[in-house]
This record gives structure tokens, sequence and C-alpha cells, in this order.
């Protein structure tokens, strides 16, 4: 199976596989929350579409197109096929510069990075018919207040992953009481009690981690010039420094889509 992405640009942004750092994600002591296998598998169960530039955008909270300034760092004459204010009212649009093609029955989940959390402006998030559209979406994100937001070069502005929507209409949601299985009923009592005795001393852990990771302001201060990013542009398409806590829960292993790269057979551009 295939996902098709057709460059409409003569530079398209660049596409990799979902990465798995986030920044709130290394400030943690020992950096626990890569041990949460469902965060990780949502990181990258997809793929980043990332910024061919660093840019400002700044909204005065007005209604209209004109309300939203951009600003690239540098001169760039791709840039205004990248960033442009679109729908007023402090959206701003994006374009991935692809027209994707995906096999029958399958769509676009289109959104933000996930689990990462952008000060001042919040990603809107679509479902968009690839499998028949003829061309292509915007990624678009929603001013949260007046203010600045920048966009650095190799962040993630983009994530995009498939699912097969048309078959979740003819799912029903059912809640029945756990008694009715009883096996389910075991298995949750013996993870229940584990947790319940272990709790604690988990707890009691990563107090402990915390109250010394505070007393290494070094290390605070290089996670802060990370600025907020998701990860930094050095560590694009690669785990880097989180691979021994990924492998004691498998991502790697159990999360296969989200690694494969696409293969350039052939660019082509529309003008």
């Amino acid at each position: 199976m295939e996902l098709e992405g057709f460059p409409t640009t003569e530079r398209p942004p660049e596409l990799v596989p979902g990465r798995p750092q986030r920044a709130w994600m290394d400030h943690f002591a020992a950096r626990h929350p890569y041990r949460c296998l469902p965060l990780n598998m949502a990181n990258t169960s997809g793929w980043e579409l990332l910024c061919p530039m660093a840019f400002t955008a700044e909204w005065n909270g007005g209604a209209h197109q004109q309300d939203i300034t951009l600003r690239p760092d540098t001169p760039n004459p791709d840039f205004h096929r990248l960033a442009t204010s679109h729908f007023s009212h402090g959206v701003l649009t994006l374009h991935p510069g692809y027209l994707f093609r995906t096999p029958p029955g399958w769509s676009m989940w289109v959104m933000g990075p996930p689990n990462h959390a952008k000060d001042g402006i919040q990603p809107l998030a679509g479902v968009v018919e690839t499998d028949w559209l003829p061309f292509p979406f915007t990624m678009n994100w929603l001013f949260t207040r007046p203010g600045k937001v920048r966009f650095e070069k190799g962040e993630a502005f983009c994530f995009i992953t498939l699912l097969q929507d048309k078959t979740l209409h003819e799912i029903q949601p059912v809640i029945r009481r756990m008694d009715s299985d009883p096996e389910l009923r075991h298995q949750y009592d013996v993870w229940e009690n584990k947790r319940r005795l272990k709790a604690p001393k988990f707890r009691g852990r990563l107090a402990s981690s915390d109250r010394l990771q505070c007393e290494k302001p070094s290390a605070i201060s290089r996670l802060s010039q990370l600025g907020g990013r998701p990860h930094p542009p050095s560590e694009r398409g690669r785990s880097s420094g989180v691979e021994h806590n990924l492998a004691k829960v498998g991502v790697v292993s159990s999360n296969l889509i989200a690694r494969s790269s696409f293969h350039h057979i052939a660019r082509s551009s529309a003008g």
C-alpha cells in the first residue's frame, strides 16, 4: 500500500517520519514521559511536514486578512507559497506543498504535531478525503490571542496520518458491565491492585527526581533554548537521545508505519 505525494511547487517542504521528541517531555527528570507508550505512538504514527524557513507571525486581534503580519527571518522567494493570511479572523494558513493520494477507503487526518503545545496559537485539524480529491489542502493555525508566534526552520508545522473513516460510521459504541467479561474483569483487577501498590513509590521517585532536576539550572537552561519547539532541527528524522527509553516500551518495533519514509520516484511541480 502506498501514500503518494505529488509536489505542487518546485521546492516543497521536507516530509519526514513522525519524531518522538517533545521539549516538555525532555524537561521531566529521567524523561519519564518517554516511557508512556501511547504518547510515543501518537508522536510517531504519521509524518511531519517541516518549515523550510524560519518566520514570525503576528496578529493584532482584528478580523481581516491584513491583521496578520508575516515576516521571514531572511528574504525568501518561496515564503509566499508557505505562509499566508487567507481565512482572516486570526487564522494562519500554511501550505503543505503536496497533493496527496491515498488508497481507496483511506482518508488523511491533518493536524499539528501530537502532544506539542505552542503558546499563543492552536493547530486546527481536518479529515481530508485524499482517496479522490484532485486538489491539495491547507494546514491552519488559530491564534488564541493577539501577539507574535515563531516557527523555526525544521519545525513541524503539519502532521499527517491515515484512517479508514468510512468504516467508522458502521461502529456502534456499546457500554457493558465489566463483570460480563470475567477474563477481562480478572485482568483489570490484577492491574488495578498492582497499580495501587506501586503508585505511591512511583510518585515518590518522581518527586525526588524533580527536586534533583531543579538543582541543575544548566540542564534546564539548555532545554529552554528549544523555544517550545517539539524538537531541534538537528534531530530531523532520528530519535537521538531517547532510544533507550523507547526501546523499553517497544515503540520502534511496534510502529513501523511512521518509520516509513517517502521515496522520491519522480518529482513534479505545478509551475
